[in-house]
């Protein structure tokens, strides 16, 4: 029995979200059946978005809320120019004259009206579409019972990245693009993130022009590689594998045409896909030794769904998959397995997820690997039987070094135990902030059961029972080893 429990709690902190009231004891019975449950369950994935923009909708918003706020503020700018000009052309006989009737007019004036506090800023309207997304995000991993599909799905928004930083779209992105193909095919997901206008915004597609194209002449405009370069380098073969430097570039010119109808000219559909012939680069072109003839759009997704086949692209990914879940240097045998049966089930990501799932190699009961920052966070807010306020959380992962959706360049976070090793003191000063706010309203030893109780050291048991207070009751499990490692 307390084997079964030290796996249910390992399972719950390796594949999911961390553990809630009772949770441990829900699963413990068979760990890895309820994982693949979770796997098989309705809509496992998708998440609550009624009340969400799609993300055309979201930029043509901001497009027009961008364009009423620069109108007022040259509104706002004529008016000052008005008034002053008039001043400067009232002369200084009229001034003379207003200050010399002053004493005599100083009685009659009224009281001037009590000062009225200042009413708050409101929210810019992408704040409050980002801010909307993420509590949507947030809201959906705390909630969720044991959090293995929603791990899933934050590895790959972090394999397929962008950042918010360069569209409003980052949130809509993750729904439209991630979401649906969690648990389907890898050739699906690659084919939905790639042609998706916040990718091609991040990656700088949408301004990418065919030389020889007719936009190409008529502008003088050129070649843009982000795109190519990264879906070859990162989001499929992985880096230094089959392909060259003229693969890029011919890959490249496939993808030009894939860009974003703009909303100054297409107000209902501005900031979708399109493709654009007038700016594709004619031709057939050569891609890792096949020739892809010029078919329009469908020449970069036949491109795309060779990848998403390619041996290199299997390995890359059980590689990845492997070192997220396992361990920083995934074990050889383990990537093997996860590579043929990405192979075989022709990238069906369900399968690939229950290969995971029971290898051994993915049960050691080392907790080898560091909990990301949006982990803890959650894991923190699960256990404590916290909503959480997504004011807060965003502003911890910022201060932690996760910022939501903005990852430090392509390859997203990083996914090894030394890139987060820096930020644990960090965690300590979040982890005391938190419990300082909640502790008094929790009772410390039974979260510390809840969350850790099979996989407690007697060290941190004596560290949390011979705590002065509650809140550092709670700081210490919070920043407990079992805790904060999966």
């Amino acid at each position: 029995m307390a084997r079964d429990m030290k796996a249910a709690a390992l399972a719950l902190h390796r594949f999911g979200l961390g553990p809630r009231a009772g949770s441990i004891e829900a699963i413990q019975s068979d760990p890895q059946g309820a994982l693949i449950a979770e796997l098989d369950s309705p809509g496992a994935g998708l998440v609550a978005a009624a009340t969400l923009p799609s993300s055309g909708a979201a930029n043509r918003a901001v497009f027009e809320y961008n364009a009423e706020r620069n109108a007022k503020d040259k509104l706002a700018r004529r008016g000052r120019e008005a008034a002053q000009k008039m001043a400067e052309n009232t002369g200084m006989e009229n001034a003379a004259k207003e200050n010399a009737g002053t004493e005599n007019t100083m009685a009659a004036q009224p009281e001037a009206p009590p000062a009225t506090a200042a009413q708050p800023e409101p929210v810019p309207l992408p704040r409050r579409i980002f801010l909307d997304e993420a509590k949507a995000r947030f809201d959906h991993a705390i909630r969720a019972e044991l959090g293995f599909v929603e791990r899933l799905m934050w590895f790959w928004s972090n394999h397929f990245c962008v950042n918010a930083d360069a569209t409003v779209m980052a949130g809509g992105y993750e729904r439209e693009a991630i979401r649906p193909y969690v648990l389907g095919r890898f050739a699906d997901m690659l084919q939905a993130a790639e042609g998706h206008p916040a990718m091609l915004l991040y990656l700088n597609n949408a301004l990418s022009i065919g030389p020889n194209s007719v936009a190409g002449i008529n502008r003088d405009r050129g070649l843009n590689e982000n795109l190519a370069r990264e879906i070859l380098e990162l989001h499929t073969l992985g880096v230094r594998t089959v392909y060259s430097q003229t693969d890029v570039i011919s890959f490249a010119k496939i993808l030009t045409g894939w860009t974003i109808r703009e909303t100054v000219s297409d107000p209902d559909h501005g900031g979708e896909f399109v493709f654009l012939r007038r700016a594709h680069e004619p031709g057939s072109q050569t891609v890792i030794g096949r020739d892809y003839p010029d078919n329009g759009v469908e020449q970069g997704r036949a491109v795309l769904a060779d990848l998403a086949r390619h041996p290199a692209t299997a390995r890359n990914i059980a590689t990845k998959l492997a070192r997220h879940f396992v361990a920083d240097e995934p074990p050889p045998a383990l990537v093997d397995r996860l590579a043929s049966r990405f192979l075989d089930t022709d990238g069906d990501l369900k399968e690939v997820a229950r290969v995971l799932v029971a290898a051994p190699e993915a049960w050691a009961t080392e907790q080898a690997k560091i909990k990301r920052p949006g982990e803890w966070v959650v894991a923190a807010l699960r256990a404590a039987g916290q909503n959480g306020e997504i004011g807060r959380i965003v502003g911890g992962l910022n201060l932690l070094g996760e910022p939501l959706w903005r990852p430090p360049s392509p390859k997203g976070f990083p996914d090894d135990n030394a890139a987060w090793l820096a930020g644990l003191a960090q965690r300590l000063d979040i982890a005391n902030t938190f419990a300082q706010r909640t502790a008094d309203r929790l009772d410390p030893p039974a979260i510390t059961e809840a969350a850790i109780g099979p996989l407690a050291s007697p060290e941190t048991r004596r560290a949390i029972a011979s705590a002065e207070s509650k809140p550092q009751a709670l700081t210490m499990l919070l920043m407990a080893p079992e805790f904060l490692r999966r």
